[in-house]
Protein backbone atom coordinates (compact mmCIF):
# COMPACT_ATOMS: atom_id res chain seq x y z
CA UNK A 1 0.00 0.00 0.00
CA UNK A 2 0.69 3.20 -0.81
CA UNK A 3 2.82 5.49 2.11
CA UNK A 4 2.25 9.04 0.59
CA UNK A 5 -0.24 10.18 -2.09
CA UNK A 6 -0.24 13.95 -3.48
CA UNK A 7 -3.71 14.85 -4.92
CA UNK A 8 -3.18 16.66 -7.94
CA UNK A 9 -6.47 18.78 -8.09
CA UNK A 10 -8.58 21.13 -5.80
CA UNK A 11 -11.42 21.98 -3.65
CA UNK A 12 -14.83 19.02 -2.62
CA UNK A 13 -12.67 16.30 -4.90
CA UNK A 14 -9.47 17.04 -2.85
CA UNK A 15 -10.71 17.06 0.74
CA UNK A 16 -12.77 13.93 -0.52
CA UNK A 17 -9.60 11.73 -1.24
CA UNK A 18 -8.07 13.37 1.83
CA UNK A 19 -10.67 11.90 4.21
CA UNK A 20 -10.15 8.27 2.74
CA UNK A 21 -6.33 8.63 2.52
CA UNK A 22 -6.75 9.42 6.29
CA UNK A 23 -8.87 6.22 7.03
CA UNK A 24 -6.23 4.33 5.37
CA UNK A 25 -3.27 5.74 7.38
CA UNK A 26 -2.20 6.87 4.00
CA UNK A 27 -0.27 10.83 4.41
CA UNK A 28 -1.31 13.25 1.82
CA UNK A 29 0.15 16.06 0.26
CA UNK A 30 -2.18 19.11 -1.51
CA UNK A 31 -1.05 21.24 -4.01
CA UNK A 32 -2.89 24.72 -4.73
CA UNK A 33 -2.60 27.76 -6.49
CA UNK A 34 -2.60 31.14 -4.96
CA UNK A 35 -5.50 31.48 -4.75
CA UNK A 36 -6.86 28.66 -2.82
CA UNK A 37 -3.86 29.30 0.08
CA UNK A 38 -7.61 29.26 2.15
CA UNK A 39 -9.23 26.10 1.13
CA UNK A 40 -9.93 23.60 3.23
CA UNK A 41 -8.12 20.90 0.86
CA UNK A 42 -4.47 22.51 2.04
CA UNK A 43 -5.97 22.53 5.83
CA UNK A 44 -6.73 19.31 6.24
CA UNK A 45 -3.92 17.46 4.17
CA UNK A 46 -0.09 16.25 6.30
CA UNK A 47 1.88 18.28 3.31
CA UNK A 48 1.13 21.25 1.06
CA UNK A 49 2.56 22.57 -1.76
CA UNK A 50 1.79 26.11 -3.85
CA UNK A 51 2.69 25.27 -7.41
CA UNK A 52 1.48 28.59 -9.15
CA UNK A 53 -0.91 31.29 -9.52
CA UNK A 54 -4.02 31.46 -10.15
CA UNK A 55 -4.84 30.59 -13.60
CA UNK A 56 -5.25 26.70 -13.95
CA UNK A 57 -2.21 26.37 -17.16
CA UNK A 58 0.03 27.94 -14.48
CA UNK A 59 -1.01 25.81 -11.47
CA UNK A 60 -3.51 22.92 -11.72
CA UNK A 61 -2.31 22.13 -15.34
CA UNK A 62 1.40 23.32 -14.73
CA UNK A 63 2.95 19.40 -14.76
CA UNK A 64 6.43 20.16 -14.32
CA UNK A 65 5.46 22.01 -10.92
CA UNK A 66 3.51 19.20 -9.84
CA UNK A 67 6.07 16.49 -10.50
CA UNK A 68 8.44 18.96 -8.40
CA UNK A 69 6.30 18.88 -6.04
CA UNK A 70 5.88 14.79 -5.92
CA UNK A 71 9.43 14.84 -5.70
CA UNK A 72 10.01 17.29 -2.68
CA UNK A 73 7.60 15.47 -0.48
CA UNK A 74 8.48 12.15 -1.52
CA UNK A 75 4.79 11.26 -2.97
CA UNK A 76 4.63 7.84 -4.12
CA UNK A 77 1.75 8.04 -5.70
CA UNK A 78 -0.70 10.85 -7.79
CA UNK A 79 -4.83 11.10 -7.57
CA UNK A 80 -5.84 13.40 -10.12
CA UNK A 81 -9.18 13.79 -8.78
CA UNK A 82 -11.89 14.51 -11.76
CA UNK A 83 -11.22 17.39 -14.31
CA UNK A 84 -7.86 19.14 -14.80
CA UNK A 85 -5.12 16.30 -15.43
CA UNK A 86 -7.78 13.07 -14.39
CA UNK A 87 -7.73 11.84 -18.44
CA UNK A 88 -4.20 13.24 -19.20
CA UNK A 89 -2.30 10.78 -20.88
CA UNK A 90 0.60 12.41 -21.26
CA UNK A 91 0.69 13.49 -17.48
CA UNK A 92 -0.29 9.56 -16.52
CA UNK A 93 3.04 8.49 -18.78
CA UNK A 94 5.08 11.45 -16.67
CA UNK A 95 4.31 9.37 -13.41
CA UNK A 96 5.00 5.98 -14.73
CA UNK A 97 8.62 7.51 -15.91
CA UNK A 98 9.62 8.76 -12.38
CA UNK A 99 8.42 5.87 -10.53
CA UNK A 100 5.01 7.83 -9.15
CA UNK A 101 1.84 5.49 -9.53
CA UNK A 102 -1.46 7.12 -10.92
CA UNK A 103 -4.23 5.92 -9.67
CA UNK A 104 -6.16 5.85 -12.44
CA UNK A 105 -6.22 3.70 -15.65
CA UNK A 106 -2.93 2.31 -18.37
CA UNK A 107 -2.20 5.79 -20.26
CA UNK A 108 -3.23 3.90 -23.40
CA UNK A 109 -7.09 3.35 -22.07
CA UNK A 110 -7.37 6.91 -21.62
CA UNK A 111 -5.91 7.70 -25.14
CA UNK A 112 -8.36 5.08 -26.49
CA UNK A 113 -11.33 6.35 -24.38
CA UNK A 114 -10.60 9.90 -24.49
CA UNK A 115 -10.57 9.76 -28.81
CA UNK A 116 -14.28 9.50 -29.40
CA UNK A 117 -13.55 8.06 -32.91
CA UNK A 118 -11.33 5.11 -31.81
CA UNK A 119 -13.84 4.70 -28.46
CA UNK A 120 -16.87 4.28 -30.60
CA UNK A 121 -14.54 1.41 -32.72
CA UNK A 122 -14.09 -0.57 -29.74
CA UNK A 123 -16.93 -0.50 -28.36
CA UNK A 124 -18.17 -1.58 -31.69
CA UNK A 125 -16.07 -4.92 -31.33
CA UNK A 126 -17.03 -5.49 -27.86
CA UNK A 127 -20.42 -6.03 -29.18
CA UNK A 128 -21.70 -2.67 -26.82
CA UNK A 129 -24.67 -0.99 -29.10
CA UNK A 130 -23.41 2.68 -30.73
CA UNK A 131 -25.13 5.54 -32.11
CA UNK A 132 -25.09 5.04 -35.39
CA UNK A 133 -23.32 8.16 -37.26
CA UNK A 134 -19.95 8.27 -38.98
CA UNK A 135 -16.99 5.86 -39.29
CA UNK A 136 -14.13 8.46 -38.83
CA UNK A 137 -13.33 12.04 -38.59
CA UNK A 138 -15.31 14.40 -41.23
CA UNK A 139 -12.73 15.09 -44.01
CA UNK A 140 -15.19 18.36 -44.91
CA UNK A 141 -18.27 20.14 -45.85
CA UNK A 142 -18.59 18.01 -48.22
CA UNK A 143 -18.23 14.57 -47.07
CA UNK A 144 -20.62 16.05 -43.94
CA UNK A 145 -23.24 15.98 -45.93
CA UNK A 146 -23.09 13.10 -47.79
CA UNK A 147 -22.86 11.17 -44.49
CA UNK A 148 -25.46 13.40 -42.79
CA UNK A 149 -27.91 12.34 -45.59
CA UNK A 150 -27.11 8.66 -44.96
CA UNK A 151 -27.36 8.81 -41.33
CA UNK A 152 -30.69 10.91 -41.69
CA UNK A 153 -31.41 13.84 -39.84
CA UNK A 154 -31.49 14.72 -36.82
CA UNK A 155 -27.90 14.77 -36.57
CA UNK A 156 -24.97 15.91 -33.90
CA UNK A 157 -21.70 17.27 -34.68
CA UNK A 158 -19.24 16.32 -31.91
CA UNK A 159 -15.57 16.73 -31.55
CA UNK A 160 -13.19 13.99 -31.22
CA UNK A 161 -11.87 15.72 -28.03
CA UNK A 162 -14.55 16.97 -26.54
CA UNK A 163 -16.03 16.97 -23.66
CA UNK A 164 -18.77 18.88 -21.35
CA UNK A 165 -20.71 19.41 -24.12
CA UNK A 166 -17.57 22.02 -26.20
CA UNK A 167 -17.68 21.08 -29.78
CA UNK A 168 -21.48 20.03 -29.95
CA UNK A 169 -24.09 21.20 -32.57
CA UNK A 170 -27.42 19.92 -32.97
CA UNK A 171 -28.35 20.05 -36.85
CA UNK A 172 -32.10 19.79 -37.89
CA UNK A 173 -31.72 20.27 -41.42
CA UNK A 174 -28.63 20.54 -44.56
CA UNK A 175 -29.77 24.29 -44.92
CA UNK A 176 -28.18 24.73 -40.97
CA UNK A 177 -25.22 21.94 -41.46
CA UNK A 178 -22.36 24.32 -42.86
CA UNK A 179 -22.66 26.74 -40.49
CA UNK A 180 -22.87 24.39 -37.67
CA UNK A 181 -19.81 22.43 -38.46
CA UNK A 182 -17.61 25.97 -38.95
CA UNK A 183 -19.04 26.71 -35.42
CA UNK A 184 -18.14 23.83 -33.89
CA UNK A 185 -14.38 23.02 -35.35
CA UNK A 186 -13.93 26.36 -33.73
CA UNK A 187 -14.82 25.99 -30.76
CA UNK A 188 -13.14 22.74 -30.57
CA UNK A 189 -9.74 23.87 -31.44
CA UNK A 190 -9.37 26.83 -29.14
CA UNK A 191 -10.60 24.24 -26.28
CA UNK A 192 -9.10 21.25 -27.37
CA UNK A 193 -6.61 22.28 -29.99
CA UNK A 194 -8.07 19.63 -32.52
CA UNK A 195 -11.05 20.85 -34.24
CA UNK A 196 -11.53 17.05 -35.61
CA UNK A 197 -15.26 16.21 -35.53
CA UNK A 198 -17.37 13.41 -36.67
CA UNK A 199 -21.58 12.67 -37.14
CA UNK A 200 -24.01 10.56 -34.64
CA UNK A 201 -27.55 10.62 -35.47
CA UNK A 202 -29.44 12.67 -32.50
CA UNK A 203 -31.63 10.44 -30.25
CA UNK A 204 -34.62 11.37 -30.06
CA UNK A 205 -36.30 11.61 -25.88
CA UNK A 206 -32.84 10.84 -24.44
CA UNK A 207 -31.88 9.83 -21.09
CA UNK A 208 -28.59 10.48 -19.78
CA UNK A 209 -27.80 7.08 -17.85
CA UNK A 210 -24.34 5.91 -16.95
CA UNK A 211 -22.72 2.66 -15.60
CA UNK A 212 -20.30 3.10 -12.95
CA UNK A 213 -17.51 -0.08 -13.40
CA UNK A 214 -14.48 -0.85 -11.73
CA UNK A 215 -11.45 -3.29 -12.94
CA UNK A 216 -8.73 -4.55 -11.43
CA UNK A 217 -5.01 -5.45 -12.60
CA UNK A 218 -5.79 -9.31 -13.49
CA UNK A 219 -8.51 -8.50 -15.89
CA UNK A 220 -11.68 -8.60 -12.90
CA UNK A 221 -14.31 -6.14 -14.31
CA UNK A 222 -17.23 -5.62 -12.52
CA UNK A 223 -20.58 -2.84 -12.23
CA UNK A 224 -21.93 -1.48 -9.26
CA UNK A 225 -25.33 -0.49 -11.32
CA UNK A 226 -26.27 3.04 -12.46
CA UNK A 227 -26.68 6.67 -12.05
CA UNK A 228 -29.64 8.70 -13.56
CA UNK A 229 -27.82 12.10 -15.01
CA UNK A 230 -30.61 13.88 -17.55
CA UNK A 231 -31.12 16.84 -15.52
CA UNK A 232 -28.18 19.18 -17.01
CA UNK A 233 -28.31 22.09 -18.90
CA UNK A 234 -25.54 22.62 -21.91
CA UNK A 235 -24.38 19.13 -20.98
CA UNK A 236 -23.48 19.79 -17.93
CA UNK A 237 -25.36 17.87 -14.86
CA UNK A 238 -27.02 19.79 -12.17
CA UNK A 239 -28.92 16.61 -10.43
CA UNK A 240 -27.82 12.97 -11.00
CA UNK A 241 -29.77 9.74 -8.67
CA UNK A 242 -29.64 5.99 -8.59
CA UNK A 243 -31.64 4.42 -9.26
CA UNK A 244 -32.81 5.44 -12.35
CA UNK A 245 -36.34 5.61 -12.30
CA UNK A 246 -36.33 4.94 -15.96
CA UNK A 247 -34.48 1.37 -15.74
CA UNK A 248 -36.63 -1.88 -15.76
CA UNK A 249 -34.55 -4.51 -14.66
CA UNK A 250 -34.10 -6.35 -17.52
CA UNK A 251 -32.71 -3.07 -19.36
CA UNK A 252 -30.30 -2.39 -16.22
CA UNK A 253 -28.96 -6.24 -16.68
CA UNK A 254 -28.21 -5.49 -20.71
CA UNK A 255 -26.85 -1.65 -19.83
CA UNK A 256 -24.30 -3.57 -17.05
CA UNK A 257 -23.63 -6.33 -19.17
CA UNK A 258 -22.79 -3.60 -22.19
CA UNK A 259 -20.75 -1.52 -19.62
CA UNK A 260 -18.74 -4.93 -18.28
CA UNK A 261 -17.97 -5.54 -21.91
CA UNK A 262 -16.67 -2.44 -22.58
CA UNK A 263 -14.57 -2.39 -19.62
CA UNK A 264 -12.47 -5.81 -20.43
CA UNK A 265 -12.50 -4.62 -23.75
CA UNK A 266 -9.44 -2.45 -23.01
CA UNK A 267 -8.49 -4.70 -19.84
CA UNK A 268 -9.63 -1.53 -17.83
CA UNK A 269 -7.63 -0.55 -14.43
CA UNK A 270 -9.32 1.15 -12.09
CA UNK A 271 -12.89 2.83 -11.16
CA UNK A 272 -14.21 4.31 -14.14
CA UNK A 273 -17.91 5.04 -15.55
CA UNK A 274 -19.42 4.07 -18.87
CA UNK A 275 -22.40 6.13 -20.69
CA UNK A 276 -25.10 5.50 -22.41
CA UNK A 277 -28.36 7.45 -24.23
CA UNK A 278 -31.65 5.90 -23.44
CA UNK A 279 -33.72 6.44 -26.34
CA UNK A 280 -37.71 6.49 -25.63
CA UNK A 281 -38.26 2.94 -27.42
CA UNK A 282 -35.62 1.44 -24.31
CA UNK A 283 -32.87 1.38 -26.83
CA UNK A 284 -29.46 2.22 -25.65
CA UNK A 285 -26.21 3.43 -27.05
CA UNK A 286 -22.24 3.94 -26.04
CA UNK A 287 -21.82 7.29 -25.43
CA UNK A 288 -18.37 7.78 -24.11
CA UNK A 289 -16.12 6.47 -21.20
CA UNK A 290 -14.88 8.37 -18.56
CA UNK A 291 -11.76 6.97 -17.14
CA UNK A 292 -12.04 8.74 -13.68
CA UNK A 293 -13.57 8.99 -10.69
CA UNK A 294 -17.29 11.28 -11.48
CA UNK A 295 -18.47 14.51 -9.65
CA UNK A 296 -21.96 12.32 -8.67
CA UNK A 297 -19.69 9.28 -7.22
CA UNK A 298 -21.42 9.75 -3.91
CA UNK A 299 -24.89 8.28 -5.26
CA UNK A 300 -23.34 5.19 -5.85
CA UNK A 301 -21.85 5.38 -2.75
CA UNK A 302 -24.89 5.77 -0.74
CA UNK A 303 -26.81 3.15 -2.30
CA UNK A 304 -24.56 0.39 -2.38
CA UNK A 305 -22.34 1.45 0.74
CA UNK A 306 -19.25 1.39 -1.26
CA UNK A 307 -16.40 3.68 -0.50
CA UNK A 308 -15.27 4.16 -4.33
CA UNK A 309 -12.03 6.30 -3.52
CA UNK A 310 -10.67 3.54 -1.47
CA UNK A 311 -11.31 1.15 -3.85
CA UNK A 312 -9.59 2.96 -6.83
CA UNK A 313 -6.57 3.59 -4.43
CA UNK A 314 -6.39 -0.11 -3.54
CA UNK A 315 -6.60 -1.62 -7.21
CA UNK A 316 -3.60 0.66 -7.99
CA UNK A 317 -1.91 -0.72 -5.29
CA UNK A 318 -2.30 -4.29 -6.77
CA UNK A 319 -5.31 -5.43 -4.78
CA UNK A 320 -7.79 -7.86 -6.47
CA UNK A 321 -11.24 -6.47 -6.82
CA UNK A 322 -14.06 -9.41 -6.03
CA UNK A 323 -15.91 -9.40 -9.53
CA UNK A 324 -19.16 -8.90 -8.00
CA UNK A 325 -21.48 -6.70 -9.36
CA UNK A 326 -23.76 -4.44 -7.03
CA UNK A 327 -27.12 -3.48 -7.42
CA UNK A 328 -28.45 -0.44 -5.00
CA UNK A 329 -30.59 -1.40 -1.71
CA UNK A 330 -31.69 2.60 -1.25
CA UNK A 331 -32.46 5.45 -3.31
CA UNK A 332 -29.86 8.79 -3.43
CA UNK A 333 -30.24 11.93 -5.28
CA UNK A 334 -27.16 14.28 -5.45
CA UNK A 335 -28.12 18.32 -6.15
CA UNK A 336 -25.20 20.04 -7.23
CA UNK A 337 -25.00 23.58 -5.57
CA UNK A 338 -23.21 25.88 -7.25
CA UNK A 339 -22.21 29.48 -7.20
CA UNK A 340 -24.70 30.56 -10.37
CA UNK A 341 -27.82 32.28 -10.91
CA UNK A 342 -30.16 29.94 -12.06
CA UNK A 343 -32.62 32.71 -13.10
CA UNK A 344 -29.70 34.53 -15.25
CA UNK A 345 -29.06 31.49 -17.38
CA UNK A 346 -26.56 30.02 -14.49
CA UNK A 347 -24.37 32.87 -14.85
CA UNK A 348 -21.35 32.07 -12.57
CA UNK A 349 -21.81 34.46 -9.12
CA UNK A 350 -18.27 34.19 -7.61
CA UNK A 351 -17.80 36.12 -4.21
CA UNK A 352 -17.32 36.18 -0.76
CA UNK A 353 -19.23 33.48 1.10
CA UNK A 354 -20.40 35.76 4.29
CA UNK A 355 -23.17 32.92 5.82
CA UNK A 356 -22.84 29.10 5.34
CA UNK A 357 -24.92 26.40 6.76
CA UNK A 358 -25.17 23.09 5.50
CA UNK A 359 -27.75 20.78 5.73
CA UNK A 360 -27.83 17.80 8.44
CA UNK A 361 -29.78 15.03 9.68
CA UNK A 362 -30.17 11.03 8.84
CA UNK A 363 -29.71 9.81 5.27
CA UNK A 364 -27.76 13.41 4.46
CA UNK A 365 -24.25 14.07 3.00
CA UNK A 366 -22.40 17.74 2.38
CA UNK A 367 -19.49 17.10 0.07
CA UNK A 368 -17.76 21.04 -0.10
CA UNK A 369 -14.55 22.95 0.59
CA UNK A 370 -17.08 26.29 1.13
CA UNK A 371 -17.28 28.11 4.65
CA UNK A 372 -18.53 31.64 6.00
CA UNK A 373 -16.06 33.95 4.64
CA UNK A 374 -14.68 32.06 1.70
CA UNK A 375 -13.98 33.83 -1.23
CA UNK A 376 -15.33 31.79 -4.72
CA UNK A 377 -12.61 32.17 -7.31
CA UNK A 378 -13.52 33.03 -10.41
CA UNK A 379 -10.95 30.99 -12.16
CA UNK A 380 -12.69 27.58 -11.41
CA UNK A 381 -15.54 25.61 -11.73
CA UNK A 382 -18.48 26.95 -9.96
CA UNK A 383 -19.89 24.32 -7.65
CA UNK A 384 -19.30 25.23 -4.13
CA UNK A 385 -21.01 21.77 -2.86
CA UNK A 386 -22.46 18.61 -2.95
CA UNK A 387 -25.56 17.65 -1.22
CA UNK A 388 -26.81 14.27 -1.24
CA UNK A 389 -29.76 12.50 0.41
CA UNK A 390 -30.70 9.06 0.48
CA UNK A 391 -33.84 6.89 1.63
CA UNK A 392 -35.28 3.67 0.75
CA UNK A 393 -37.31 4.64 -1.72
CA UNK A 394 -36.99 7.36 -4.77
CA UNK A 395 -40.51 9.47 -3.24
CA UNK A 396 -38.83 9.29 0.58
CA UNK A 397 -35.52 10.63 -1.23
CA UNK A 398 -37.02 13.73 -2.59
CA UNK A 399 -39.47 14.55 0.57
CA UNK A 400 -35.92 14.58 2.29
CA UNK A 401 -34.21 16.88 -0.12
CA UNK A 402 -37.09 19.06 0.00
CA UNK A 403 -36.24 19.33 3.94
CA UNK A 404 -32.15 19.38 3.17
CA UNK A 405 -32.20 22.48 0.60
CA UNK A 406 -35.17 24.31 3.07
CA UNK A 407 -31.77 24.18 5.35
CA UNK A 408 -29.16 24.76 3.06
CA UNK A 409 -27.95 28.52 3.17
CA UNK A 410 -25.47 30.72 1.36
CA UNK A 411 -25.42 34.51 1.62
CA UNK A 412 -23.37 36.77 -0.13
CA UNK A 413 -23.42 35.22 -3.84
CA UNK A 414 -25.82 33.61 -5.80
CA UNK A 415 -26.80 29.47 -5.47
CA UNK A 416 -28.82 27.39 -7.38
CA UNK A 417 -30.20 26.22 -3.97
CA UNK A 418 -33.54 27.76 -5.15
CA UNK A 419 -33.68 26.02 -8.75
CA UNK A 420 -33.15 22.44 -6.64
CA UNK A 421 -35.98 23.48 -4.50
CA UNK A 422 -38.06 24.23 -7.15
CA UNK A 423 -37.39 21.29 -9.22
CA UNK A 424 -37.99 19.30 -6.31
CA UNK A 425 -41.78 20.37 -6.30
CA UNK A 426 -42.30 19.44 -10.35
CA UNK A 427 -44.80 17.35 -10.99
CA UNK A 428 -42.58 15.31 -14.06
CA UNK A 429 -39.70 15.48 -12.01
CA UNK A 430 -41.34 13.36 -9.47
CA UNK A 431 -42.86 10.77 -11.90
CA UNK A 432 -39.82 10.65 -13.60
CA UNK A 433 -40.76 11.94 -16.73
CA UNK A 434 -37.93 13.93 -17.84
CA UNK A 435 -34.97 13.79 -20.76
CA UNK A 436 -32.20 15.45 -20.80
CA UNK A 437 -34.09 18.56 -22.52
CA UNK A 438 -36.34 18.98 -19.37
CA UNK A 439 -34.19 22.29 -18.09
CA UNK A 440 -33.81 23.43 -21.90
CA UNK A 441 -37.93 23.62 -21.65
CA UNK A 442 -38.49 25.68 -18.52
CA UNK A 443 -39.02 29.31 -18.76
CA UNK A 444 -36.63 29.73 -15.70
CA UNK A 445 -37.17 33.48 -15.81
CA UNK A 446 -40.51 33.07 -15.12
CA UNK A 447 -40.20 31.01 -12.42
CA UNK A 448 -38.18 32.89 -10.66
CA UNK A 449 -38.80 33.80 -6.76
CA UNK A 450 -39.85 37.28 -5.74
CA UNK A 451 -37.19 39.20 -3.61
CA UNK A 452 -38.30 39.52 -0.21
Amino acid sequence: MFKKILIANRGEIALRVIRTCKEMGIKTVAIYSTADADSLHVRFADEAVCVGPPASNLSYLNIPNIMAAVEITNADAVHPGYGFLAENAEFAEICAQSEVKFIGPDPDHIRKMGDKITAKETMIKAGVPVIPGSDGLIKNIDDARVIALEVGYPIMLKATAGGGGKGMRLVWSEDELESNLNAAQNEARSSFGNDGMYIEKFVEEPRHIEVQIAGDQYGQVCHLSERECSIQRRHQKLLEESPSPYLTDELREKMGAAAIAAGKAINYEGVGTVEFLVDKHHDFFFMEMNTRIQVEHTVTEEVIDYDLIREQIKIAAGERISGENYYPTMHAIECRINAEDPFMNFRPCPGKITSFHSSKGHGIRVDTHVYAGYTISPYYDSMIAKLICKARTREECISKMRRALDEFIVEGIKTTVPFHRMLMDNEDFISGNFTTKFIDSMDLNKLKPKED
